[in-house]
């Protein structure tokens, strides 16, 4: 984030009594933790930044769009938090460490109440994880806040899609469906229980990044993928990548309470087919099991294996002894309604 001198107030679409310089000075210049490898943060052009030796940077960027992935009027702190939850995700199913994030910000004006919640789930997300906020650029318009997240692995040693091997055990972390439920439910009005949604609907407003399991899933895991867009697209994806197929048996999914509460006999398609969850979706030996349980119990993360890779080329549904081939869609922000 940075802000020109020879910019009058306003410039940036603000009103003069909040121009950008003030709005990063109170908002954003000290809302991560400091980081000693930032030679050069907020305040300048462009951030300096000291990636550690021997490894390589992984980079990954997010935008979240009123009216496609959140409605107007949706809770700040919320957006806050999800902004830097579902970026961390996507650093934490390459196996990396979470380093630096740069914020974008576009607002139809300011509003300080807004800004202030914002930033509360936006900083507890920095804190958490020892992100450092380098820079980044708050502009006017429809709402929109774009992050771009930078971490560091060992070279070499990043989880990629590409390491299934027909054989090798299909695991997924936590549970799955839940947030999909959470927002779908919400937004139909369908009769479910209120407790049971409520906790759905958490999954969904404040999801939990899978940063530690990642990082010990390094040279444990022969392929990983976070599940941003339902279990089995992403599940899709990964076989594909990999150039194998997968037999998965609905029984084993991991299914919360609540989603069973709140979603019936909907439970298994919200499981198979709910975006959101930002779970890990991975595949590993059968002789590295023993290994997976003590790091799940470490991590303080379930682990649950869901199914095995082939060499068929195709994704396979067992359930009730019956096997079928479920189409691949899932959840698609294009497709979503707003």
């Amino acid at each position: 984030m940075s802000a020109e001198a020879s910019r009058p107030a306003g410039a940036y679409g603000v009103v003069a009594d909040a121009d950008e310089t003030r709005l990063i000075e109170r908002y954003f210049a000290r809302l991560g933790p400091v980081r000693t490898d930032v030679a050069l943060g907020i305040g300048d052009d462009a951030a300096l930044l000291r990636p550690q030796n021997c490894c390589e940077l992984v980079m990954t960027t997010d935008t979240l769009v009123e009216g496609s992935h959140f409605l107007p009027g949706a809770d700040a702190r919320s957006l806050g938090h999800r902004a830097m939850a579902v970026n961390l995700s996507d650093i934490a199913a390459m196996g990396a460490e979470p380093c630096w994030a740069l914020l974008s910000l576009t607002m139809p004006t300011v509003d300080h109440a807004w800004l202030e919640a914002f930033c509360a789930g936006f900083g507890a997300q920095l804190h958490a994880h020892a992100v450092a906020l380098a820079g980044g650029n708050l502009a006017r318009g429809p709402l929109n806040i774009g992050v771009q997240l930078c971490g560091q692995a060992p070279a070499g040693e990043a989880l990629t899609r590409t390491g299934a091997r027909s054989g090798d055990l299909i695991c997924v972390s936590g549970t799955v469906g839940d947030a999909g439920a959470g927002r779908e439910l919400a937004l139909s009005g369908a009769p479910s229980a209120e407790t049971a949604l409520g906790r759905l609907r958490q999954r969904f407003d404040y999801p939990q990044a899978r940063v530690a399991l990642g990082r010990q899933l390094r040279g444990l895991a022969s392929a990983c993928i976070d599940v941003s867009d339902g279990l089995w697209r992403d599940l899709g994806r990964l076989v594909q990548a990999s150039g194998c197929g997968a037999n998965v048996v609905a029984e084993d999914l991991p299914l919360s309470a609540a989603l069973r509460e709140a979603a019936g006999a909907r439970a298994l398609e919200f499981a198979l087919r709910g975006g959101e969850d930002y779970e890990l979706l991975f595949t590993l030996p059968p002789s590295r099991l023993p290994a997976l349980r003590a790091v799940a119990l470490d991590a303080s993360t379930a682990c649950t294996v869901i199914g095995v890779c082939d060499d068929s080329g195709v994704l396979r549904l067992q359930q009730g002894g019956v096997t079928r081939q479920p189409g691949a869609d899932g959840f698609d922000h294009f497709l979503a309604p707003g």
